[in-house]
């Protein structure tokens, strides 16, 4: 069993950099430099992780640019196409902070709303949170009925299965404390992740936690990547990862949530006065 060594600022103390961001990018030319900026201004980041999936336009080389430009920014190159999940697992693997956020390169999301997202996992209330576009409604574009059907349809499902009542399961803002995440063994493909993810801190009884976020959603034409088959694989995924996988095979080492080592502490300290 592993701990979380990295002690968020509300612990190991204030103006700390203690926030990876992982920015999974492909062919997103027109808004990754902008994206990576606005990452760059807040303060709490101590990196970000910029992972090109094998883009066919300049992504990669204005990741490169970038990182040219702040130290703070690491790049990862796939040499061949293995989607976002992928994408987000190499990244994962290379993040050092204590708090991990997932950043799409798109700007559906604001990346000026994550201090809210990791506040929760900075008081020490949370291990995971994860924004909600439908919690409170916030500032959202308005566009397809049938995608807004379809993510209720398999949040309901997997609150179903992982007796948690989120209310926006596909969201693409999350955020984790780092062990979580870097044990994690992450076996789904394409835009499987956040049905995965979810089945698997639900499987360790994290503390979870949701915000509302805005979201600035994307028409196809303006480049949005997922569809029809990337549900049906969701309904499959509901299934496999809260059925057929166990918490023993969800991470390489189980992490230690912080409310655990909190409780085993009070156990000992109650034992040791009855003494």
């Amino acid at each position: 069993m592993i701990t979380d060594s990295n002690q968020c600022p509300s612990i190991a103390g204030s103006n700390q950099r203690f926030v990876s961001i992982v920015v999974p990018a492909f062919n997103e030319e027109a808004t990754l430099a902008i994206v990576v900026e606005k990452l760059l201004q807040l303060p709490q980041v101590l990196e970000v992780i910029v992972v090109n999936d094998c883009s066919l336009d300049n992504s990669g080389r204005i990741a490169d640019t970038l990182a040219l430009r702040d130290d703070r920014v690491r790049v990862a190159h796939h040499r061949v196409n293995q989607g976002k999940t992928a994408a987000l697992k190499t990244g994962f693997a290379l993040t050092r902070g204590s708090i991990v956020v997932v950043q799409d390169a798109d700007l559906e999301y604001d990346p000026s709303e994550i201090p809210s997202l990791i506040q929760p996992i900075e008081d020490g209330l949370a291990d995971v949170v994860y924004g909600s576009r439908f919690l409170i409604r916030k500032a959202a574009r308005v566009l397809y009925f049938y995608h807004f059907l379809a993510n209720r349809g398999l949040t309901f499902l997997s609150n179903l299965f992982t007796n948690i009542n989120l209310t926006d399961v596909e969201t693409g803002y999350k955020a984790f404390r780092g062990p979580i995440l870097r044990e994690m063994i992450i076996i789904s493909t394409g835009f499987g992740f956040e049905i995965e993810v979810t089945a698997k801190v639900a499987k360790l009884q994290c503390r979870i936690y949701e915000i509302p976020i805005s979201y600035h959603g994307r028409t196809y034409e303006q480049g949005k990547k997922i569809g029809f088959s990337d549900g049906v694989a969701a309904l499959w995924y509901i299934f496999r990862f809260n059925l057929l996988c166990s918490l023993r095979s969800s991470y390489r080492r189980i992490p230690v949530l912080a409310a655990s080592v909190a409780e085993r502490h009070s156990k000992g300290m109650a034992a040791h006065a009855a003494d």
